[in-house]
């Protein structure tokens, strides 16, 4: 019963932690507006959004660009959105042949259009394959929104919008951005569905 009582009295605390950074969030509202205005000004003109990160944020990426390309809560068009990693031969590939450094910067490079969003992901702001994905959207005069960690970390000053959730807790900090995923998803779809 002890250990079930310790346990349990982990599980309050972590999900404390949570709420105490979810009630941090409203610090981003007018940021996250802002990248809801610039993806949706993107994709009323036919462009598209591409998403980049690694690991948890990889997964985050393929689950945005899955509410998208499905649907979040209409029965709607699908809209264009990419997971930059989904595509397995192409990521093994690039990072075989060039490194992995270079496997978000090839698909940028393959799939981005003037005009586009990239949505960069990565908890420290400093992932090198990240970095490079955004000099190649920079190149390609894409607009980069950044959704990162306190610091914003490099990221911070090469994206056009970086959004910092200000938490050094990786768990916490990737519960918080797909939280603002799922916003910035629920409010496309809900402007992106009357056009």
């Amino acid at each position: 019963m002890a250990i079930a009582t310790h346990q349990e009295s982990r599980i309050l605390a972590i999900w404390n932690e949570h709420l105490e950074i979810a009630k941090t969030l409203p610090k981003l509202a007018s940021a996250v507006s802002s990248a809801v205005d610039i993806i949706y000004s993107s994709m009323a003109a036919g462009g598209q959004l591409l998403i980049a990160g690694n690991g948890g944020s990889a997964a985050d990426a393929q689950h945005i660009a899955a509410e998208l390309t499905g649907r979040f809560f209409l029965e709607r068009r699908p809209f264009r959105a990419l997971a930059l990693h989904a595509n397995t031969s192409s990521l093994t590939a690039v990072g075989n042949d060039y490194g992995y450094d270079q496997v978000f910067a090839r698909e940028v490079t393959a799939h981005g259009r003037p005009g586009d969003v990239l949505l960069a992901i990565s908890t420290s702001g400093n992932s090198p394959n990240v970095l490079r994905a955004i000099e190649s959207a920079r190149q390609l005069k894409l607009i980069v929104i950044g959704l990162t960690g306190e610091t914003g970390g490099q990221m911070r000053s090469v994206c056009d919008l970086c959004l910092c959730v200000p938490c050094k807790s990786t768990p916490r900090m990737q519960e918080m951005h797909i939280t603002i995923g799922h916003t910035i998803c629920e409010l496309l779809e809900e402007r992106l569905a009357k056009l």
